[in-house]
């Protein structure tokens, strides 16, 4: 079975979630896996970052807690995201390739787009877009490029639609 099939495997243990960025991995980390259904995978890990990460509208700290829903045939991934007493912050998404999954190794590739919706859902934002018209990928891949703008434009739409719930239900 490859990476990519559409049969699901076995959804128990641990696997290691990759982040990478610009052909170098950007961080790793252990993660509890929830589902995989062959097409969506879903797992649960504790923040990765070292110390707070204050973007202004949220922080991120150790004590939080991170749902991930990662797809093989979406160009984003979608994190729920708790503090310490389980209290829910928001979602951040990530415009990323499709997800592929080998084993103990869950593997996104990272296009720079990204959004948050906050918990009550009066905050939605389009993160790093200066970022990604900077990494070049509209001139060497136009195709990806149009793939993530659309992602970022789905995610958007779904986040003002009333949220995630539907679609990780």
């Amino acid at each position: 079975m490859s990476a990519n099939s559409a049969e699901p495997a076995p959804a128990s243990g641990l696997v290691d979630v990759v982040l990478v960025k610009g052909g170098r991995t950007k961080i790793s980390y252990p993660a509890e896996l929830l589902a995989d259904d062959g097409t969506r995978i879903a797992v649960r890990a504790s923040w990765a970052g070292g110390g707070v990460r204050d973007f202004g509208f949220v922080r991120f700290e150790p004590g939080d807690v991170f749902t991930e829903y990662y797809w093989r045939d979406r160009w984003y991934s979608v994190k729920e995201v708790r503090d310490g007493r389980g209290a829910l912050k928001g979602w951040y998404c990530d415009v990323t390739r499709p997800a592929t999954r080998a084993g103990g190794r869950l593997v996104v590739e990272d296009l720079d787009l990204d959004l948050w919706r906050s918990a009550d859902g009066r905050d939605v934002r389009r993160l790093d877009e200066d970022e990604f018209a900077e990494s070049g990928l509209s001139r060497t891949d136009p195709p990806a490029a149009a793939a993530a703008l659309a992602a970022l434009d789905e995610l958007e739409a779904l986040a003002r639609e009333g949220g995630f719930e539907a679609l990780l239900g």
